[in-house]
């Protein structure tokens, strides 16, 4: 959205730092994963995950990273990596007698959070699903629910 002056409001600047922000832990663990697998796959296994769920993160925190970042589909990518940050949270994050663990629960608990306050809100003007809103005319209703 512009403002009077017609210049880009503050508001939307700091909805996308905010997108940026968010999406940089995940394309920063993605990329850190894919580029060395064999370590991933190893941790994983360590874990007592199959080598299809690494795959699996690494694309989801790669492609729905970049969602956020550039808000195509911005909705559906926080979304998925809210609730990726409630499984993990849930999951691996539960040993509260570690002061380091129970750190790591409220992060992806408040990661979740901004993610899902980022879902309702949608990604902005400065984004990709805006630009799609203006330019095309008709937008089939499923996808114009997650613009």
């Amino acid at each position: 959205m512009e403002n009077a002056s017609g210049g880009v409001r503050l508001a939307d600047l700091i909805l996308l730092l905010g997108r940026l922000l968010l999406s940089l832990i995940f394309l920063h663990e993605g990329a850190t994963l894919a580029a060395d697998m064999t370590a991933a796959l190893d941790a994983f296994a360590k874990l007592g995950l199959p080598a299809i769920v690494t795959f699996g993160v690494v694309a989801l925190q790669i492609g729905a990273g970049l969602s956020v970042a550039v808000g195509l589909l911005g909705r559906l990518g926080a979304v998925a990596l809210g609730l990726f940050c409630l499984a993990t949270a849930f999951l691996f994050h539960t040993n509260f007698a570690s002061q380091n663990e129970l750190l790591h629960f409220e992060k992806d608990l408040a990661i979740a959070g901004g993610m899902f306050v980022l879902a309702v809100r949608g990604a902005g003007s400065i984004s990709i699903d805006n630009l799609v809103k203006r330019r095309v005319k008709e937008v089939h209703p499923w996808l114009k629910a997650v613009l």
